[in-house]
């Protein structure tokens, strides 16, 4: 790198001052919470797709109080739409421990910071660096593809040996003075400079200093992870509606996909949709498939199959409960019955293919 590190981080921090983003949602009044929240919602997630779920979110959980006295359904419910749960939950989790723990009151070390659920040296590098005035280096996806740049590592940013090389590089690089700033600044080079496609190099403020472009290979960097072809999985989705348009919600486990969300009643085939349909509504039961879709995991993709499934007066031999449908789910499953708005309308946390679904169904 033809640049030192003071003048990497001079250059990129008068950048920052004329072009950098100042007016984010987390940028204002800026506390160890909000930042907390902003860093693990921006986890894996594009700034734009996180502003509306971050401004709905500090609105209802406006302190950490009120985060860790929440339900998981309130926060989940919160979260419905935003992808990688576990973030929502570790959020919740980490909450209710700095209560406990810490009497309310966030980790000032580095060590005490991580050892919060979801907050790893990154994610607590940031929070000490913008909100608690100590100086820490960060290595988020936008920090290791701006390094693995700079320096054109000829290695996956992945792998151990090439994330120890480049937190030392980060360490280098960022200044005594102005930490928080800069911790912002190299952020925001990494969002809207340089991008994974199409990286603006011409306006880049440390291009002068990066080794792929020295040797036009900037689309070459950072190295791409092995590639490995993803698994596909197929499940059929019942949606099982009673008389009054209701739709039967099932609890998910804490653990695996859509943990501790609301979802339909799943199955692996066709017997077996056929089967709990009449154990539910009875032998009238009749099962209309809709079009199949695709939704895509991190490590594998999900071949879904809707299958509506609408009582009718028709149906025998099913207990009644008060409001005159079947009540014999609510005594085999860890479920209930719910209205369509209350999913339309974000009041239950619910995976975004059953969102998806519920809103096909309410214009059925």
């Amino acid at each position: 790198m033809s640049l030192s590190s003071e003048q990497f981080s001079t250059h990129l921090l008068q950048w920052f001052d004329q072009h950098g983003r100042h007016d984010l949602p987390w940028q204002q009044e800026i506390s160890p919470y909000r930042v907390w929240v902003s860093e693990i919602m921006l986890q894996q997630t594009q700034v734009t797709t996180v502003i509306p779920y971050y401004q709905k979110f500090m609105t209802t959980f406006s302190t950490l109080e009120a985060l860790a006295q929440a339900s998981q359904e309130q926060v989940l419910a919160h979260w419905a739409g935003l992808g990688y749960y576990a973030r929502g939950r570790n959020l919740h989790k980490a909450a209710q421990q700095i209560v406990k723990d810490f009497g309310g009151q966030f980790p000032t070390s580095l060590a005490a910071m991580m050892t919060l659920p979801g907050v790893g040296r990154s994610t607590a590098g940031a929070i000490l660096s913008i909100a608690c005035g100590e100086r820490q280096p960060i290595l988020d996806g936008n920090v290791k593809r701006v390094l693995g740049r700079v320096y054109a590592l000829e290695q996956w940013p992945g792998e151990k040996a090439a994330e120890n090389w480049l937190w030392q590089r980060a360490e280098e690089l960022t200044p005594v003075q102005r930490f928080a700033d800069y911790t912002q600044a190299i952020m925001d080079l990494g969002a809207t400079l340089c991008t994974r496609s199409k990286p603006q190099c011409h306006r880049c403020p440390v291009a002068t200093g990066c080794s792929a472009l020295a040797q036009n290979r900037v689309a070459d960097f950072p190295f791409k992870k092995p590639t490995q072809v993803k698994p596909e999985k197929s499940v059929y989705l019942m949606l099982l509606q009673n008389q009054q348009g209701q739709l039967w919600l099932e609890r998910r486990p804490s653990k695996g996909i859509w943990g501790g969300l609301w979802s339909v009643p799943e199955c692996m085939d066709w017997q077996a949709c056929t089967e709990l349909a009449q154990s539910r509504f009875g032998k009238a039961s009749s099962l209309l498939k809709w079009e199949p879709f695709r939704h895509t995991f991190s490590h594998y993709h999900l071949q879904i199959t809707p299958v509506l499934v609408q009582q009718s007066s028709a149906n025998e031999g099913i207990s009644e409960g008060e409001g005159g449908y079947a009540t014999e789910l609510a005594l085999t499953s860890n479920g209930n019955w719910m209205d369509l708005t209350a999913v339309i309308n974000g009041q239950i946390g619910v995976p975004a293919p059953v969102q998806k679904l519920v809103s096909q169904l309410q214009d059925y």
